[in-house]
């Protein structure tokens, strides 16, 4: 299996304990800052369908730029389309981390919203 893609902000402590867990494990990645390196439209519609979660997950909710945007109230009407749009103009408004993980960046087997350990091992820890 090929390295994963790791998307995290430098400043996250979330981004920092999953950074910290992958490199405790041995595992190697490859990391990109969802700031200056945001996910486009084409990235997310796929790394979407093959994470099998509503587009809501995809959204960083406790962000300033979300609340500023009132996005809690425009979201439930929003298609996923559009809301794949909407992500793919600043990395911020991502939830992060996000982990793509397969031997083909383009057609991912797994891809990981957040930190949540036990997702990860099983993902992981094979």
């Amino acid at each position: 299996m090929s390295q994963p893609l790791f998307l995290c902000h430098p400043r996250c402590s979330t981004c920092a304990k999953a950074r910290t867990w992958m490199n405790d494990h041995g595992i190697a990645y490859v990391e990109r800052d969802i700031r200056t390196d945001n996910p486009t439209v084409e990235e997310l519609t796929r790394w979407h369908a093959v994470s099998g979660l509503p587009i809501r997950r995809f959204f960083n909710t406790s962000g300033q730029l979300y609340r500023s945007m009132g996005l809690k109230d425009k979201l439930p009407s929003m298609s996923d389309a559009d809301a794949i749009a909407l992500l793919a103009t600043d990395g911020m408004l991502v939830k992060r981390p996000l982990l793509i993980i397969g031997d083909d960046v383009d057609a991912p087997t797994a891809v990981l919203v957040g930190f949540r350990q036990p997702e990860w091992e099983s993902a992981l820890l094979v």
